[in-house]
């Protein structure tokens, strides 16, 4: 609503609240005045009772120069300022009063009143745009379409001097994709024009419901902490996950821009039409915009097969946090959260990631999204689709409600172990840390319901078994001689173990002839396994024997569970004697990889079809260049120097960009680091600014990464938004993660009191920063910082900073209990 100093701005909000009152605001908007939160009350209930009452207010806000939350300012390219918003979750309230609650909708009647040349977007499409003048100063004012009766935090405002692409879609409603003028002309809107057509349709025949709406905006905005935020007909999103530049983006930045799409329009309907009642059920939000978000990316680029990555992106990611005692469940007690950093912490990764696909195999388009008062809770979604199961004679052993109230009133997940001698099946809460106190009861005393679906020596077993309670016996599954495999596509939410045989029969499997294996389950015996060892139930000689098969995989999935894993082990033990022993064997096993990948593209000259081979293709690449392939060095050194020799022609492939980048910089001095610097300021596309930004982490000069760590206190060197990327990619860098820490230790203060929740991230920071602890001095480091900022806080980052005492205190146990055992197996093999 503010584009320039001195300018005064007016808007007109007409907004009728849900039959409770009608709210006619007059806003006046000063550019020169600073900040100012209208209402923010510590309790965020309302009252049982409400009296419906008529308001006629006039408001005089001031525009927020930050934090990327209510209605804030930014500046591109230090001159052109943009007017935007973020609502999402509790931010409405900054910007007008209102009961700011999900469950509680409202018809919103938008009037903006802006400089003319700039554009203004909100929800609905452009009614009447008229130019005119107020107090003698010329405006434009645009007249919206009411919207949909929808949730206060779906409200979207933006004022700026963008422009746009646009296409019809079945002569139904437009669809626009909106960006800084340069960006449009230079293409980068184009794929997520064309993507977001196939993806609506999709969702269409999925809910059985049309698109609701007269027209789908996307817009993208350099400065939005948040990837990306479903406002209903006006998306937001972070530059680098709407735009793609054909010359210059990579396939990975493609299928980001693809899913991330489908999970926001898959919000158009499960979200925005019906709504969660309250914040204590973020995953119903989240957890089904997750999932589908890999269907309708499907739908829209089939030859990609993305549905097979939700096992690495969703379900390996969630498995690690899920499995500390610091975890939570997916649905809380209403009256738990109450406070915006309590409602923050629930946009997480088990609110987004552990609502498994298993869950939505009861046809979700049972659930009625034609009324849109509609809000609806675990019970309401546990009722719908036990309505779904009965009417396509679905076959459970329980009801929904039943089965589902283990899996989400209860954090975790079971460990399902199955002895191939007796035919034992047993269930155990998994924690990392066996050794941990588990301070929260769960109502299930920590027992599931479990699917197993289950194959033996290759063959699938046609039904679906359940282990219904700790213990029980499927002598089918006694076997003596043949290898059996539970688990089968990961299709339930749980870790396999088994007797020491049956694993030894499934090693002897991938040595010999792995395709038998399917690739899902070959990514996740090794999962399994590492994880089991860390957690004590199997010996971590075991685990990482299951990796010697690797010198004949080829296939993307299982090697970057491979590498998921001993990423671990380079936290714990890159600075140790461990590593160079390490670095040998890995180096042993890629080298393969890499000269696969060599003639695969006749020497690097062209781009494998399959997608998950250009991601494996990269995965070969950097880690031969950072095990010591000679060949891949050079390579990349080369590739490099070229940039730099003839800086207008990057003929670098775009899909190895960020390995290339990283490896170049390690392997260089400043004069690499300050080209790398000055290519960064000077990219005019985020995806390549991104990729340049993170490589800067990589160069192994202290000097550098104290500089580069100063700059993110700095906006006009580093955004707000990406400071935290600069952070954690500095601490995952072995020479920079001290560096790392001890300025998050230093600038703690500073960073949470001026920068706060809108723009830094703080729980990965958090995270990210500790992830190597491993030593009690590094513990009592930490622990001492959590007291010496207890009177500032953490914010959202709360239930990090308890995770990550919790994580340093198991990783000082498992690094005394296993690296002798892994040096000594490491030897062995490289001697081999």
């Amino acid at each position: 609503m503010m584009i320039h100093d001195g300018v005064r701005l007016v808007s007109e909000i007409h907004w009728f609240h849900s039959r409770l009152y009608t709210l006619h605001a007059s806003v006046m908007c000063v550019a020169m005045y600073s900040v100012v939160l209208v209402f923010i009350p510590l309790s965020y209930r309302l009252p049982t009772a409400l009296v419906p009452v008529s308001y006629n207010i006039t408001l005089w806000p001031r525009l927020r120069p930050d934090p990327n939350t209510g209605l804030y300012i930014f500046t591109v390219l230090h001159s052109v300022i943009v007017a935007t918003s973020q609502m999402h979750p509790t931010h409405a309230r900054k910007v007008f009063p209102c009961f700011d609650e999900p469950a509680m909708k409202a018809v919103f009647y938008i009037t903006l009143i802006h400089p003319p040349g700039t554009v203004a977007l909100s929800n609905g499409m452009e009614k009447e745009i008229v130019n005119t003048t107020i107090d003698g100063i010329a405006v434009t004012k645009t007249k919206f379409e009411p919207t949909k009766k929808m949730s206060t935090y779906l409200l979207a405002i933006i004022i700026s001097d963008y422009t746009h692409l646009s296409k019809s879609f079945l002569s139904c409603f437009q669809i626009r994709i909106w960006a800084r003028r340069t960006a449009i002309e230079q293409g980068q809107g184009h794929y997520a024009l064309n993507v977001t057509g196939p993806v609506l349709d999709f969702f269409q025949l999925y809910y059985n419901i049309s698109y609701p709406l007269s027209k789908s905006d996307q817009i993208a905005l350099p400065d939005f902490y948040f990837g990306a935020m479903e406002n209903w007909g006006l998306v937001t999103y972070r530059e680098t996950k709407l735009l793609y530049d054909p010359l210059t983006s990579s396939n990975r930045n493609k299928e980001t821009t693809a899913t991330i799409i489908a999970h926001e329009l898959a919000h158009m309907w499960f979200g925005n039409l019906v709504t969660l009642q309250w914040w204590n059920e973020v995953w119903l939000n989240e957890g089904f915009a997750s999932y589908v978000s890999y269907l309708g990316a499907d739908h829209a680029e089939p030859a990609w097969n993305v549905k097979d990555l939700i096992i690495l992106d969703e379900v390996h990611r969630v498995f690690a946090v899920d499995a500390l005692t610091s975890s939570h469940p997916l649905s809380s007690k209403e009256d738990s959260i109450i406070l915006p950093d309590q409602i923050s912490e629930q946009f997480d990764v088990i609110s987004y990631s552990k609502v498994h696909r298993a869950y939505y195999m009861y046809s979700i388009t049972h659930y009625s999204m034609k009324n849109s008062d509609t809000v609806y809770n675990k019970n309401t979604f546990c009722n719908l689709c036990q309505q779904a199961v009965e009417a396509n004679n679905v076959s459970l052993p329980r009801p929904v409600n039943d089965i589902m109230n283990c899996w989400v009133l209860q954090m975790g997940f079971p460990v399902v172990t199955i002895d191939t001698t007796t035919g034992k099946v047993s269930q155990k809460y998994f924690l990392l840390d066996p050794e941990s106190n588990i301070k929260v009861k769960s109502p299930y005393n920590y027992e599931w319901l479990i699917p197993v679906r289950w194959m033996k020596s290759g063959e699938v077993q046609r039904d679906i078994w359940w282990l219904m309670e700790k213990e029980a016996v499927n002598l089918e599954m006694c076997n003596d001689s043949l290898w059996v495999l539970a688990n089968i596509n990961i299709t339930g939410y749980y870790r396999v173990n088994y007797d020491h045989g049956n694993w030894e029969r499934l090693i002897t499997q991938l040595n010999s002839e792995h395709q038998v294996i399917p690739v899902i389950n070959r990514a996740q015996l090794m999962d399994d396994a590492f994880n089991l060892a860390r957690a004590q139930l199997v010996s971590t000689t075991l685990a990482l024997k299951t990796t010697s098969y690797l010198l004949m995989e080829t296939e993307y999935i299982p090697w970057q569970s491979a590498l998921d894993n001993l990423h671990y082990y380079y936290l714990m033990l890159d600075c140790t004697e461990v590593y160079q022993p390490m670095q040998d064997y890995i180096k042993k096993l890629v080298t393969p990889l890499f000269l696969y990948f060599k003639n695969m593209t006749s020497n690097w000259t062209h781009i494998p079809d399959r997608l998950t081979d250009q991601y494996n293709q990269v995965n070969a690449i950097r880690m031969a260049c950072r095990t010591g392939v000679t060949e891949c060095q050079d390579l990349t050194t080369t590739w490099f120097k070229q940039w730099m020799d003839s800086p207008q022609e990057n003929l670098i492939d775009p899909n190895l960009r960020s390995a290339v980048y990283c490896s170049a910089m390690a392997a260089g001095g400043e004069a690499e680091w300050e080209f790398g610097w000055w290519q960064f300021q000077g990219s005019s596309v985020a995806s390549e600014a991104s990729k340049l930004m993170s490589a800067l982490a990589c160069t192994k000069n202290k000097t550098l990464l104290e500089r580069y760590l100063s700059y993110t206190l700095n906006p006009a060197m580093i955004r707000k938004q990406d400071a935290t990327s600069v952070i954690t990619s500095v601490a995952s860098n072995r020479v920079g993660h001290s560096l790392a820490w001890d300025f998050v230790r230093k600038q703690w203060e500073y960073m949470f009191t001026q920068y706060g929740v809108g723009s830094f991230s703080f729980a990965s920071m958090i995270s990210e920063v500790t992830a190597r602890f491993s030593t009690e001095a590094e513990l009592q480091q930490l622990e001492e910082f959590v007291e010496e900022n207890s009177a500032v806080g953490f914010g959202s980052a709360t239930l990090a900073v308890k995770q990550a005492v919790e994580r340093t205190k198991a990783n000082i146990k498992w690094l005394h209990q296993n690296k002798q055992e892994i040096l000594d197996w490491f030897n062995s093999q490289i001697q081999a």
